[in-house]
């Protein structure tokens, strides 16, 4: 049959344009397809050889053969699989994106061999093309297993091609490119380079079923005095720069084996590998999902945390394979971004990707594994939690306050967060406390799981709010990490117990009978000091909504609150310091009545003349001074605070 030429339609020269110059980021991965395509026919081989034994054809050493000219500029990717016919390749070739695998696989779904069409990789078509960023000609010679004569096509990708009958081709498919200039400006590499194919290689096709092969010169044999060669010959040059052939991928796929044929260690070096971490992994995670949509995972919880992992442009996610292959580091898709601590790897069997397979099209295969694999780690951390308390407590140590996120983002998984987080509290000074145990603990008639925020437990303890809980015995959750001002907010409740922060609203502790003597004595003592409360409301109205007695307080003369629903001071800068304009919120004054400070203070109010009421305003301005500064918080004006406060001790010395 003689040589035919044959013009790309006006689409397929459109789209290869753009493929050369626009939608591969990065043009080493023209290797990568060609490599994924030589497994695929590869893998179709075998299949046909099991289904007809009639084929003939030789399946005792399949492999793919990678062979590279540098006087020449050309580079070769060689398998023995099972090659097209002049048909295939005059249909295939020659329309961009259609896709011989695709109609294989649905060749073998209506024949219902569902577990034959494991392994195919596919998309033969577009990824051929990206040889065309790296080759000013490509030259594809195969021969279909079973058939006697071969194809030969031929492009330079401006507008034509050649296809050809060659009577001595091999059984499979070689594509042969004459390599365009290395320019590394323009991140186009000298493609003949051995070193450049083995980090290709490794970094794409590390895992690809089929041993990956690379004919390489050996070093000059060392001159041996004795003229020996290293088989004991005399002829020491015998062996001198012969060609090794070396295996380029490992073919190790640690998540496509069973549990027992992998040793701790190989999953310690795949973790190594994939994270640049130099520590063992705290816990090994393996997933397996079958059904319609099938894949495989093999994910590592660190054991210690990144310096980066709160910056911004922190890299997340895990690496995401399709059937061996590599497609993308940092897959964010597939993690959420709470979890951005777990390092690993997805291999998918079937998986939508757009042209240049390096951007997921988020359909509902991604989020059907995004979802899968946050509670698989959730569950890990479960068990991980009951079983092994001490990982656990390291896991919390260094992830504990990126997991929290989990909770303003993740509503579906939000119980699930919360059963595995864990929290400081007064129960114990060293151990934290889940809020499970909490709940167990609680006290009869107690509603509410109260908890209070701040920068250090230190802080938290040495707070007043926390008199009269500690005064009654009543635990108290210490929330010390940035992101807890913000999760409590949005968390309504646990187990049925509300969430109720001790430094907001009113609180009545105790039993009925004790809060019905504390109201009577309330009702007492505010007859007692309801002129002062008035007049202080009035006399610092500028900084606080009200002035009210204290059922809280039984050291502290004075404490700052804030209403029940509105944002405390530290939620109101956090928000301010994203950009987000947060109207101020004035908080309100709460006074202990046995105090002996604020007790004088109401006799000094009540016998005050004319010339009193400046010095009781001062006064009033130090008492709440001293509770803001006592909670933690920041005064508006230090410099009036400090020559008031020298003014009384000048005084009283």
């Amino acid at each position: 049959m003689p040589t035919e030429t044959f013009e790309f339609q006006v689409e397929a020269r459109q789209l290869l344009q753009m493929m050369i110059h626009s939608i591969y980021s990065n043009k080493d991965v023209f290797l990568r397809e060609l490599i994924s395509n030589s497994s695929d026919a590869l893998d179709k081989l075998r299949l046909e050889s099991l289904r007809d034994d009639a084929l003939g054809a030789d399946t005792s050493d399949l492999h793919i053969a990678v062979e590279a000219d540098k006087e020449a500029r050309t580079l070769v990717v060689r398998d023995n699989g099972i090659g097209m016919s002049y048909d295939e390749v005059r249909d295939l070739i020659g329309t961009i994106a259609n896709s011989g695998t695709a109609k294989f696989l649905q060749e073998l779904k209506e024949a219902k061999d569902a577990t034959a069409a494991e392994g195919l990789i596919g998309q033969f078509g577009v990824g051929f093309y990206a040889s065309f960023m790296v080759a000013d000609e490509v030259t594809l010679l195969t021969r279909r297993a079973g058939e006697s004569q071969g194809t030969r096509w031929t492009s330079d990708g401006a507008g034509t091609y050649t296809i050809e009958t060659v009577e001595d081709a091999p059984q499979g498919t070689s594509v042969t490119l004459r390599l365009k200039p290395a320019d590394t400006e323009d991140k186009l590499y000298d493609y003949t380079s051995p070193w450049k194919i083995r980090e290709i290689v490794k970094r794409y096709s590390d895992f690809i079923t089929w041993p990956i092969r690379m004919a390489v010169e050996a070093p000059a044999a060392a001159e041996n005095p004795a003229g020996d060669s290293a088989d004991g010959s005399a002829d020491g040059e015998a062996a001198a720069g012969e060609p090794e052939v070396e295996t380029l991928n490992s073919m190790k796929a640690l998540w496509a084996r069973s549990r027992d044929e992998v040793s701790d260690e190989e999953y310690h070096e795949l973790y190594k590998h994939i994270s640049h971490d130099w520590n063992d992994p705290l816990e090994t995670i393996r997933m397996q999902a079958e059904g319609t949509f099938e894949y495989q995972a093999l994910l590592f919880i660190p054991s210690r945390a990144p310096q980066d992992l709160f910056m911004r442009d922190h890299k997340r996610g895990v690496q995401l394979y399709v059937k061996r292959v590599f497609i993308m580091d940092d897959c964010e898709a597939l993690m959420p971004p709470y979890l951005r601590f777990v390092k690993g790897v997805v291999d998918a069997q079937d998986l939508s990707l757009n042209v240049s397979r390096e951007i997921l099209q988020q359909d509902r295969q991604i989020q059907l594994m995004h979802r899968r694999l946050a509670k698989k780690v959730l569950s890990t951390i479960k068990d991980m939690m009951a079983g092994n308390p001490e990982r656990y407590a390291t896991l919390w140590r260094e992830f504990g306050r990126v997991i929290k996120e989990g909770l303003l983002s993740d509503f579906e998984n939000r119980d699930a967060i919360l059963g595995v987080s864990s929290f400081a509290s007064t129960h114990d000074a060293e151990a934290p406390t889940t809020l499970a145990q909490y709940v167990e603990r609680m006290k009869d008639g107690q509603e509410h799981i109260f908890y209070l925020t701040g920068e250090s437990r230190q802080a938290l303890e040495n707070s007043p709010h926390m008199e009269a809980f500690r005064a009654k015995g009543i635990e108290v959750l210490l929330l010390t990490d940035p992101v807890d001002e913000v999760w409590v907010e949005a968390v309504p409740e646990f187990e049925g117990k509300q969430l109720q922060s001790v430094a907001k609203g009113e609180v009545d502790l105790g039993s009925e009978e004790e809060k019905k003597e504390a109201e009577t004595e309330r009702e007492k003592r505010q007859e007692e000091y309801g002129a002062l409360l008035t007049w202080m409301t009035e006399r610092l109205g500028e900084d606080v909504k009200e002035v009210r007695l204290s059922s809280r307080l039984t050291v502290s003369p004075a404490c700052v609150v804030s209403d029940a629903n509105e944002a405390t001071p530290a939620l109101e800068a956090m928000y301010r310091a994203m950009g987000q304009d947060v109207p101020h919120a004035k908080r309100i004054l709460e006074l202990n009545p046995t105090h002996p400070l604020v007790s004088a203070l109401n006799k000094a109010h009540g016998e005050r003349s004319g010339d009193d009421g400046a010095a009781l305003g001062e006064t009033a301005e130090l008492l709440y001074g001293m509770a803001l500064l006592a909670e933690g918080g920041e005064l508006s004006d230090p410099s009036r605070f400090i020559k008031l406060m020298a003014e009384r001790v000048e005084r009283s010395l």
